[in-house]
């Protein structure tokens, strides 16, 4: 395991996007894995532990909503902030109230999404420190 590093995990079917978020996060000190899809993203938390998964409403196949659904039943201390665009915040919303940390609407600022995976990190922590199963 690498030390303190917060682990990232991106859910996004569009690779440059993804490409982009991966180096930029990498810059900051974080532990980033990326997959294209909420299948994959769930196959891949079964075998890697992560701290924070960002995660893309819309997707083909299984959406955000779904994949933070399974997420939140099989890896309950997982933090999981919702990237969306602008037609889709009401879905950001009831992601929230179905257990996502926040959301951010894409384009983002990237020190944005930094703050939103850092405050995730602690959160995570805090609750793992504290016992929580939620």
């Amino acid at each position: 395991m690498e030390g303190n590093k917060c682990r990232v995990l991106l859910v996004d079917d569009e690779p440059e996007f993804l490409e982009t978020l991966i180096k930029r996060l990498r810059k900051r000190n974080m532990a980033v894995e990326a997959v294209p899809s909420g299948e994959e993203a769930l196959a891949h938390l079964q075998n890697h532990p992560v701290d924070v998964v960002v995660l893309d409403v819309r997707m083909p196949g299984m959406d955000g909503i779904q994949t933070l659904n399974a997420i939140k039943t099989t890896h309950p201390l997982v933090e999981v902030i919702m990237l969306t665009g602008h037609a889709n915040v009401e879905v950001a919303v009831r992601g929230m109230d179905l257990g996502a940390f926040d959301y951010l609407m894409k384009p983002m600022d990237i020190d944005d999404l930094v703050y939103k995976i850092e405050d995730a990190y602690k959160r995570k922590k805090l609750h793992e420190r504290m016992g929580h199963k939620r």
